[in-house]
């Protein structure tokens, strides 16, 4: 079951994300809103990007991901040159209860501009901020913005809590603090 803004707003002031912002918003009249939605969340970008470096002879592998493939960027925007991407951090860190996972969507304020956002599940019981890549599939470089919205987060409940969580686990990629590349 979809959880709505009544459910997200209660588990929120029990500390699921944080910061929380209780109803849609935006930095400034042009600005990608952000918050509190009726089915869902608008998670925010924060200042911390991770560009991919263009140099020749770097290889991605996810298996054995090489930090130095990325330049470090913080700053209250970032470009990302056409055919790239960049990993990015939300500003909320959320900590999810036992019986909800969490879906993501890009905005289609970017999405219209060729930017695909992509977030995996949240699972049951994760805690931390999201990395999300953000891509840019166009021919033209597109700037990305911190601070406001960068995906929409809908929250499944389920009828019962799991057998085994992600703290179960012991995910490789709980309580994250800050952009995570990928590890095996």
């Amino acid at each position: 079951m979809v959880k709505n803004d009544r459910w997200i707003r209660e588990m929120a002031l029990k500390g699921m994300i944080e910061p929380f912002a209780d109803r849609m918003l935006s930095k400034s009249k042009n600005g990608i809103s952000f918050g509190l939605g009726s089915y869902g969340y608008d998670m925010r970008l924060s200042e911390d990007f991770r560009l991919l470096k263009a140099a020749g002879g770097l290889i991605l592998d996810p298996k054995d991901c090489d930090p130095a493939c990325f330049e470090q960027i913080k700053g209250a925007n970032c470009l990302i040159p056409p055919g790239s991407f960049v990993l990015g951090r939300s500003l909320e860190y959320f900590r999810l209860p036992r019986d909800v996972i969490v879906l993501s969507t890009g905005k289609s304020t970017y999405a219209r501009c060729g930017v695909v956002v992509n977030v995996t599940p949240l699972e049951p019981e994760w805690e931390g901020y999201v990395t999300i890549s953000i891509s840019n599939t166009g021919p033209l470089p597109v700037r990305i913005h911190a601070g406001e919205g960068i995906s929409q987060l809908v929250f499944l409940g389920a009828e019962e809590a799991c057998q085994v969580s992600y703290a179960d686990k012991a995910g490789k990629y709980q309580a994250q603090k800050d952009i995570t590349h990928s590890r095996t």
